[in-house]
């Protein structure tokens, strides 16, 4: 089994308002929706040895209108997903 350590400095979400949201809430979807896909695809291989990415672009998506924090937070783990995993 592997530990991963993931420490996400700072989150920048365009045209997100940002009172609108409930941050823990948020951080508790990234965090879940990570966790499954980190299980599931694993790391990519730069990183199984220890290593950093110093930024991950996320590219834009779309979430529907007052979906809330979990949908919201599942794009933003599948986009940090895509700078990490396999």
């Amino acid at each position: 089994m592997m530990n991963v350590s993931l420490h996400i400095e700072r989150l920048i979400l365009d045209g997100v308002e940002g009172g609108a949201l409930d941050e823990r809430a948020l951080q508790a979807a990234v965090t879940a929706e990570l966790t499954r896909l980190l299980t599931e695809g694993g790391l990519h291989p730069d990183l199984t040895g220890g290593g950093a990415r110093a930024s991950v672009r996320g590219g834009a998506f779309q979430t529907p209108a007052g979906g809330g924090a979990n949908p919201l937070g599942q794009h933003i783990a599948r986009a940090v997903y895509g700078g990490i995993g396999k």
